[in-house]
């Protein structure tokens, strides 16, 4: 199709690339993920109660004089 003045108009559509920056922002979330999952048990995140060992009995020995 022509303008007024006789002359063609032809836009370029850049494709690919420009896809760098969303792919590093989905890898940093899936790696933060992954890390909050390794390590809620540390953060107190999990259903479990934290890794403390907590004795059942302790034996106290009192010696009078």
């Amino acid at each position: 199709m022509a303008d007024d003045n006789g002359t063609d108009r032809t836009t370029i559509v850049e494709t690919g690339g420009g896809g760098g920056g969303v792919l590093a922002v989905v890898l940093l979330i899936i790696v933060v993920l992954v890390l909050l999952y390794v390590f809620r048990g540390e953060l107190g995140l999990g259903g479990k109660t934290t890794n403390i060992n907590v004795p059942d009995k302790v034996n106290v020995n009192v010696n009078h004089n």
